[in-house]
């Protein structure tokens, strides 16, 4: 009887050995590279070339599980940050006075409104970039808006921002001597609303928030209105919703008026 090497394939036990090895490396990679990530990630539908890249280490495509793929269902797409706007100049400020004549007949030539829409002469440049922003991804609803901005580049509502941003904010004679709501100066803490002036008064500006001093009664009580039933949601973390759902029809009224005059 021919004997064969230990290490030799015509052995039987060799061959059962490599193919029991082949057979453990098979499984260990299937579980490694493809069961495992998927279990990991129930949340998002993994392909398998996903699945395997993933346990590999190599970079896909970016998933937000909480976010969701579509853009329609977030607050806004502007992520708002102290820097977002780069320092305006002569040129940009130039450009977006050109642009701005198209915007006269609602918000008039120097920024002030005649009607109802907000004044934006010397608005937060970043707050006037957000809307715009908003407007053109349909974040914020509005008929008149949409259409307006949907031809602008990016460029151009900088350059907006940047031409009502470096306008005067106008003021009526006297009108910083209402008394503030409790609302306004303490918010109501046991509600769960915070004070309007830490976020839109004075000194205590926040990127993007805008300023609410001189803005038409009207629309500052529409907006409100509006956060409250949620028709408008482009608040980012849902700050302004919050507040106005804890708020009354009077309290609402009470806000408007007193912003309005001053």
């Amino acid at each position: 009887m021919q004997e064969h090497s230990v290490l030799s394939l015509k052995n039987r036990w060799t061959r059962y050995s490599v193919i029991i090895l082949l057979l453990t490396a098979l499984v260990s990679a299937a579980i490694g590279f493809i069961w495992v990530p998927m279990a990991n990630n129930r949340q998002a539908t993994l392909s398998l070339w996903e699945a395997i890249c993933s346990a590999a280490g190599i970079a896909g495509p970016t998933r937000s599980s909480e976010l969701g793929d579509d853009a329609a269902q977030r607050p806004s797409n502007v992520i708002v940050t102290a820097n977002m706007m780069r320092p305006a100049n002569a040129e940009s400020i130039g450009r977006g006075a050109t642009l701005a004549m198209r915007c006269t007949m609602c918000h008039g030539i120097r920024g002030v409104s005649e009607a109802n829409s907000p004044n934006l002469a010397g608005q937060i440049e970043a707050a006037m970039y957000k809307q715009l922003r908003d407007y053109q991804s349909g974040h914020r609803v509005s008929a008149i808006m949409r259409p307006m901005v949907q031809g602008l580049s990016d460029q151009d509502m900088r350059d907006l921002s940047a031409y009502y941003a470096y306008l005067p904010h106008e003021r009526e004679p006297g009108s910083d001597s209402h008394a503030a709501p409790k609302l306004v100066s303490n918010g109501a803490p046991m509600r769960n609303i915070g004070a309007c002036a830490s976020c839109h008064g004075g000194m205590a500006r926040q990127a993007a928030t805008p300023i609410l001093d001189g803005e038409p009664e009207n629309y500052i009580r529409d907006q409100l209105y509006a956060f409250r039933n949620g028709t408008r949601s482009n608040d980012l973390n849902q700050q302004m919703r919050n507040v106005a759902r804890q708020l009354t029809d009077a309290e609402i009224a009470e806000l408007a008026a007193y912003y309005s005059r001053r």
